[in-house]
């Protein structure tokens, strides 16, 4: 199964942790966010690791697909380390992790396909 990673924002701590709380009581299957208090490829690794093996997803592939962002991405990965660095302590830096399926199918839907 494919997946894809990317970085979407960043977030005050509360914000994300509320978030993550509503997402808990209406999941979604193929999908996860991640929020990190460091913009680097360890910690996100790490946190895909983990959701990965909890959710039942192949976790090299999505470790891998977490690698492959972060070698084709240098940019992006830079705007948002600056932006986490700018927005303080209190925020984190927040990316989506997802089955490649199932995102498409919630867009298309989204979209009235």
């Amino acid at each position: 199964m494919p997946y894809t990673f990317d970085l979407v924002g960043v977030s005050p701590i509360l914000s994300f942790f509320y978030q993550q709380q509503e997402l808990t009581e209406q999941p979604a299957p193929g999908v996860e966010y991640l929020g990190n208090r460091k913009c680097t490829l360890d910690t996100f690794i790490e946190s895909v690791q983990t959701v990965s093996s909890q959710r039942g997803w192949n976790v090299d592939q999505a470790v891998d697909t977490v690698i492959q962002f972060w070698m084709n991405n240098a940019d992006s990965i830079q705007y948002w380390k600056t932006r986490l660095e700018d927005a303080g302590q209190e925020n984190l830096l927040v990316a989506r992790v997802a089955d490649l399926k199932f995102l498409r199918n919630t867009f298309e839907s989204l979209l009235g396909h």
